[in-house]
Formats: C-alpha cells, structure tokens, sequence
C-alpha cells in the first residue's frame, strides 16, 4: 500500500489561463476526484454540458456562477458553497472569477443502479 499526500493549493498558475486545468487527485471503480481551476472560464455559448454521471462539486475559492437548462435562476457560488448535479442535468459555467483562480472539487460517479 503506497500512501498519498499533497495540497490542493500546488502548483496554482498566476498568470492568465488559456483553458481551464483539470487533475484527477483520485479515482476508484465508478469515482473520480478533480481539482479543476479556472480563470474567467466560461461554458461557450449555446453549449451545455449533459453528463451521464452524477457530480458533486464544491466552490473552494473564487466565484462562480451556474446555470441549469431547467431553471430561470442563475446558481452564484461562492467559497465553501456545493452542488449536486444530478446525470442528464443540462449545465454551464455562465461565469467564474477573473479577480482571482477559481478552485473546483469536482467528485465524478456513476448514479444508483435503481433510478
């Protein structure tokens, strides 16, 4: 068994991002867990993700802000603010600071067998 550490605020860019950076921190069976950090980062217009798993996410710096193809209002995240998304829930990232980095959590899996 080999044990793991590391920080989640290593190896941040302080410059300008030209996309948005994704790192698997782990990943098991139906489970992945990535840090994504964005810069202004926005879905581009008229595209929505549509994902066949569920996904959790947390807000850990920055801002952000989310909006759902089946709901009028706009989600505005802000530090320690999470989310479930469920499978098949049509989102995008309408906006994401520009003052500072915007840290994501993200836990990818896969939704119970049953629904």
């Amino acid at each position: 068994m080999t044990i793991q550490s590391d920080n989640l605020f290593i190896n941040i860019p302080t410059g300008i991002l030209q996309e948005e950076l994704f790192k698997t921190l782990a990943e098991s069976g139906s489970v992945r867990i990535e840090r994504i950090i964005s810069g202004g980062h926005t879905t581009p217009p008229g595209e929505w993700y549509d994902q066949g798993w569920d996904e959790w996410v947390l807000l850990v710096s920055g801002g952000a802000t989310l909006q759902f193809d089946d709901d009028t209002a706009p989600l505005v995240l802000k530090p320690g603010d999470h989310v479930t998304i469920p499978k098949g829930c049509r989102h995008r990232v309408e906006h994401t600071d520009t003052a500072q980095k915007t840290i994501w959590l993200a836990i990818h899996f896969k939704p119970d067998e049953k629904e």
